[in-house]
């Protein structure tokens, strides 16, 4: 296991009480391209998406050790856990959205919509209602590298929801490329990156009654592009980007940013006070205990 020394960037008095861990450690290396860190409390474990070699491993929090979870895996990338304690999984390959249920059997959730299939689902998340939001770019079908290459049915590239009953919907069609989304706290707001724009940002839309509103302008990215985004419990919004992990106030203000060697493609909380901090990045898997949490569900 590598040491590498965690660097918290203060860029407003808001972050300067905001730190963890003098060193973060990477608990696994090798891969091609790390993705959809989601953590599993029940079992104490991470999973997460090695996309290009299509494969999801394990990383066992009790034992330090790192195995195959799913190989092949349909290219999975984002993932997340729903209230049931499933995996719920983007399949660049398969072109659709699926729950793994307890049994270990697979579920469809989404595949198709009005009979076309979707570009590549790339991250998710439920709220609280059940319902099941992706964003589908394209980055899937675009080559072999982390999906098979093919022509868009859709022919755009759009953010969806799933609703418990099992229909799809379109809830933003204004995209270059959708990618990583969260929801505020009190799930009013739905915080959505658009890695594709220049510079890359991240847009907020007012959520009611399962549609969105809105849209605007959240942030923009001063380090490569953005990807995925999580809230924690504070309310501040933290995105993956090329140099680390950037934060921002509430209001929008770029607050900080926690330096990490390698792009930084996602990230998740876990452990048992969900204070553990996990970062997908490029070849890699970092994590460090930090002095805030994730939201718990």
């Amino acid at each position: 296991m590598d040491m590498v020394k965690a660097h918290f960037e203060v860029l407003d008095e808001r972050f300067a009480r905001v730190n963890g861990d003098e060193w973060m450690q990477r608990i696994h290396t090798g891969c091609r391209w790390t993705e959809g860190p989601a953590y599993f409390p029940a079992g104490r474990y991470l999973v997460f998406s090695d996309i290009p070699n299509d494969r999801v491993l394990r990383w066992d929090e009790t034992t330090g050790a790192v195995g195959v979870f799913r190989e092949p895996a349909g290219f999975h990338n984002g993932h997340t856990v729903d209230r049931q304690g499933r995996l719920v999984s983007c399949e660049q390959g398969g072109r659709r959205v699926t729950r793994t249920e307890h049994d270990g059997t697979t579920t469809v959730l989404a595949e198709t919509y009005q009979g076309k299939r979707f570009n590549s689902p790339n991250d998710v998340v439920e709220s609280s209602d059940g319902a099941i939001w992706f964003t589908d770019p394209s980055y899937g079908i675009d080559s072999d590298y982390e999906g098979h290459q093919a022509e868009s049915e859709i022919g755009a590239c759009h953010v969806y929801r799933v609703d418990p009953d099992g229909s799809v919907r379109i809830v933003a069609d204004d995209f270059s490329r959708p990618n990583g989304l969260a929801f505020s706290l009190d799930e009013t707001l739905l915080y959505i990156a658009d890695t594709r724009q220049k510079p890359s940002h991240i847009r907020v839309f007012s959520v009611d009654s399962g549609r969105l509103s809105g849209g605007e302008v959240f942030a923009t990215c001063d380090a490569g592009a953005f990807d995925g985004v999580r809230v924690d419990a504070a309310g501040r919004v933290w995105a993956a980007a090329h140099d680390g992990l950037h934060c921002f106030a509430p209001d929008g203000t770029r607050i900080g940013k926690l330096r990490v060697p390698e792009v930084c493609s996602n990230l998740t909380f876990g452990g048992p006070r969900w204070n553990d901090l996990f970062i997908t990045a490029s070849s890699s898997v970092y994590t460090l205990r930090v002095n805030f949490s994730g939201p718990r569900v």
